[in-house]
């Protein structure tokens, strides 16, 4: 390239410089050699280093300042074997040559020279003391760095920030804080560290109560506040501080800010604000400021979970030079997420690079569309299957009901030596415990308890719903009673297995326990208690629960609980307090709700006309409703009115109204077979309830 060599275009590549400067008076000289210094140190600093070295050779007179300038040149671009010559061939060297050397050696990895270098050091300042702790720290050696930095003999803030910073990026919070506390001159970087720290170990309360002490703040300072909160999923909470931030100061918000933000926006799914929050990127200038393209990736990642695939593949595409797997990763699974399978498939297809995230998200958005062939091809052909892609396939096959694959897939991982995760057994003992498979759940059972030495929460919970469902509520109850730990959801999944065993008495126990242990119950909570007062009849403690949900607990009813209550009336005989309860309703009722009357009236001649009512009302907003005409048809038998029935009938008939047909399963060799009333039985099953009845009568 062609050097612009400012006013030393006048000096010539030949042996005659000197000669030709010292011609000069004194004062053109000296000017002449600052200006050529000058000149040279511009060039190494914006890293035009053979340049520089050209200019650097041709100086008549170098002295230390010089050398230091090439010798830091050679460092900031990483040859250090040059500047380690360089550094040789230094007539004198001065304290900021032996540091920028110590410096350049820590960053390059080779800290046992720069240990060797700094104890030849000849002299030592508080800035070559602090390169050395910094490089220890760089480079992984916390307690060698802790013993130099006792050492040191006179510190500065520089000192104990990289000390601090040391402990505070390695988690070592406890350290942190001893440091932070014997300090005595902090600055906004020591807080703006503490609070980083505490963040990056998930106790944001901590960091928060540092964030509230700060004396002064800055763009940083708030910014390690805002994305500690991100980081740990306080989306909301981040939201709310940047608005504070807004509010109480003028600090303009930065990069790193609208990029926690970003993140922030995509947890919370608020699409209007994300909008809002891109456009204060290009009010602020910052959109064409991306030089890493972090900002487009995080953007990239919001406009995937909403869904906005648009705006996601535009700053995909803009940003194809900073390509990043991650991002490709969020827009497959953006794609996947809304349905757009051969999207995502044909950027799989054309990516240079796929990790395992990558591969795992494919075979999930195939399950998704029920594609369960490509899926497993897609398994089959994966390079490198870890934990994750194997609990995705067993997940995606129970999710399609393949409920024998999804074993051998388990039985396949376990082969191949991968160790099953506490999610893979929990999807197994969910699925056991939906078609109510009680062997295949104790085989799951038993080879869980020798493949996971311990039983986390969220396996605790699913052998309880899946004992509960297969009708095994004693195990459940044995289970739950050896938890050492319970959340909501193992308080729940309890009341609501004992309610649907009919066991109302033991299920408001389990519930008074619950609240003596400090959980607060939620609307499942209710759903469950409620379930069991109505299956026994327990119409005024129902009534009072019901009440109490608003009342004590401030839990607003939803249809569910309403139904519930029709149920609990109707089944002691009060048709007509459950009629009562759904037109006094503050919210317009749907068919649901006369579903449920219309189900608890039964045949019974006195609730004729309340069954009629509940027909009439479910038909008008449910005219296909084919229970709703078998009901109605039925209450027309009962009291007599046939020529009413065999109008509505025909009626049901010029409709193509049909009942649905209800089923019967049983597991066969691993096999669900599913039976539909009304199915006609081929030969295998006749010999099978031939086989069935003989043994019974036998």
């Amino acid at each position: 390239m062609t050097l612009d060599f400012c006013s030393c275009s006048r000096i010539k590549h030949s042996n005659k410089h000197a000669t030709y400067l010292t011609n000069f008076p004194r004062e053109a000289a000296i000017a002449e050699l600052l200006t050529g210094l000058l000149c040279f140190t511009k060039y190494s600093r914006i890293g035009f280093i053979d340049e520089s070295r050209v200019l650097f050779d041709i100086m008549p007179e170098r002295n230390i300042v010089s050398y230091n300038v090439m010798l830091s040149g050679y460092l900031q671009r990483g040859r250090l074997s040059e500047a380690r010559r360089l550094f040789e061939e230094m007539p004198e060297r001065n304290v900021v040559s032996w540091t920028s050397m110590l410096c350049g050696l820590a960053d390059a990895g080779r800290i046992c020279e720069a240990r060797g270098l700094f104890k030849e050091m000849p002299e030592r300042n508080v800035v070559s003391w602090n390169a050395m702790v910094a490089g220890l720290i760089k480079n992984g050696d916390l307690e060698e760095a802790r013993r130099v930095f006792d050492e040191i003999p006179e510190k500065n803030v520089v000192s104990w920030n990289a000390m601090i910073k040391g402990f505070a990026e390695n988690g070592r919070m406890e350290e942190a804080r001893v440091l932070f506390d014997e300090m005595e001159d902090r600055n906004v970087i020591t807080w703006t560290t503490m609070i980083a720290g505490y963040c990056r170990i998930g106790d944001v309360q901590e960091a928060y109560c540092f964030f509230c002490r700060i004396p002064e703040r800055n763009v940083v300072s708030w910014t390690a506040m805002i994305s500690g909160l991100t980081w740990n999923g306080y989306y909301g909470e981040a939201l709310l501080l940047f608005l504070e931030m807004k509010r109480r100061s003028n600090i303009a918000p930065n990069g790193e800010t609208f990029i926690s933000l970003a993140y922030a926006c995509a947890g919370t799914r608020f699409h209007h604000l994300g909008k809002q929050l891109h456009a204060q990127l290009i009010i602020n200038g910052l959109e064409y400021e991306d030089y890493d393209g972090r900002i487009a990736k995080s953007l990239i990642h919001m406009y995937s979970l909403f869904g906005a695939m648009d705006y996601a593949h535009y700053f995909f595409k803009k940003n194809l030079n900073s390509y990043a797997i991650q991002s490709c990763n969020h827009m497959i699974n953006g794609y996947t997420r809304i349905g757009q399978v051969e999207k995502a498939r044909n950027l799989f297809d054309t990516i240079p690079v796929r990790d395992k995230i990558t591969w795992t998200s494919m075979i999930v958005g195939y399950f998704d569309i029920g594609n369960v062939s490509e899926a497993c091809y897609l398994f089959e052909n994966m390079p490198d299957k870890d934990s994750v892609a194997w609990t995705s396939m067993i997940s995606g096959l129970v999710q399609n009901e393949f409920f024998l694959k999804a074993t051998s897939f388990l039985l396949g991982m376990l082969a191949h030596g991968v160790p099953p995760l506490s999610s893979t057994y929990a999807i197994l003992f969910g699925a056991a415990g939906s078609i109510a498979h009680l062997d295949f759940g104790r085989q799951l059972h038993n080879m869980l308890m020798k493949t996971l030495s311990d039983c986390d929460l969220i396996l605790g919970n699913s052998l309880i719903s899946m004992y509960a469902k297969c009708g095994e509520i004693h195990d459940a109850y044995s289970i739950f009673t050896h938890m050492i730990y319970r959340d909501l959801v193992s308080w729940n999944t309890m009341i609501m297995g004992l309610a649907h065993h009919a066991l109302a008495n033991e299920t408001l126990k389990v519930f008074e326990a619950m609240l003596q242990s400090g959980t607060r119950p939620n609307s499942v909570t209710f759903l469950g208690i409620l379930s069991a007062c109505s299956h026994t009849g327990l119409v005024s403690q129902g009534w009072k629960l019901f009440k109490a949900m608003g009342d004590v607990y401030a839990i607003q009813p939803g249809l569910e609980h309403y139904i519930t209550m029709i149920n609990l009336l109707g089944r002691a005989g009060k048709v007509r307090e459950a009629e009562e309860l759904i037109l006094g309703l503050p919210f317009e009722t749907n068919h649901a709700l006369w579903g449920a009357l219309l189900g608890v009236c039964g045949v019974a001649e006195k609730n004729a006309g309340i069954a009629q009512h509940a027909a009439r009302r479910l038909l008008e907003l449910d005219p296909l409703n084919a229970p709703a005409h078998v009901a109605l048809c039925n209450i027309y038998a009962a009291c007599g009115k046939h020529n009413e029935e065999q109008k509505l009938r025909k009626e049901m008939g010029l409709k193509g109204v049909r009942k649905v047909p209800g089923c019967s399963w049983i597991v066969l060799n691993g096999n669900v077979c599913v039976f539909l009333s009304g199915d006609k039985l081929d030969p295998e099953a006749d010999e099978m309830l031939l086989l069935l009845s003989e043994s019974g009568g036998g």
